[in-house]
């Protein structure tokens, strides 16, 4: 079993600094207190989605040799009105040029991502409704 340890140190105002390996960042909230020191944890579990599915998608189109441009991924998420307030749905675009021929293996990849390889999307999946949406970008001429 692995084992993951973070730690994270109070700053000021609403912020704290995360420690993650060798990396360091902060974290902050919207509320009127803060100094504006980082993204809200909130907003960094999205970020870890689109970043957990975007590996895995990279991953397995350099596997295909499939030659990708311009890939994107944006993530719309809706929060719950009633506190805890969590995300309930959950909506991640994927825009990607590719040739035509190789659109099929971007769904393929795209599907492995989701039902096997992504843990982030499979923790996502225990408490909110996930979709997702492929935009291929015509190939510049």
């Amino acid at each position: 079993m692995s084992t993951h340890h973070i730690q994270a140190k109070y700053n000021q105002g609403l912020s704290f600094k995360a420690n993650i390996d060798e990396y360091q960042f902060f974290m902050d909230t919207t509320d009127a207190e803060t100094i504006h020191a980082g993204p809200s944890p909130k907003k960094l579990m999205l970020a870890s989605l689109a970043g957990c599915t975007g590996i895995d998608v990279v991953s397995i189109l350099n596997k295909m040799q499939v030659p990708f441009k311009n890939f994107n991924i944006r993530i719309e998420a809706s929060l719950t009105e009633d506190h805890p307030r969590t995300y309930n749905q959950v909506q991640i675009f994927y825009e990607i040029s590719v040739d035509p021929t190789h659109q099929s293996k971007v769904e393929r990849a795209v599907q492995l991502s989701k039902e096997k390889y992504c843990g982030v999307s499979a923790m996502f999946e225990k408490f909110a409704a996930v979709r997702w949406e492929i935009k291929f970008i015509p190939p510049a001429s």
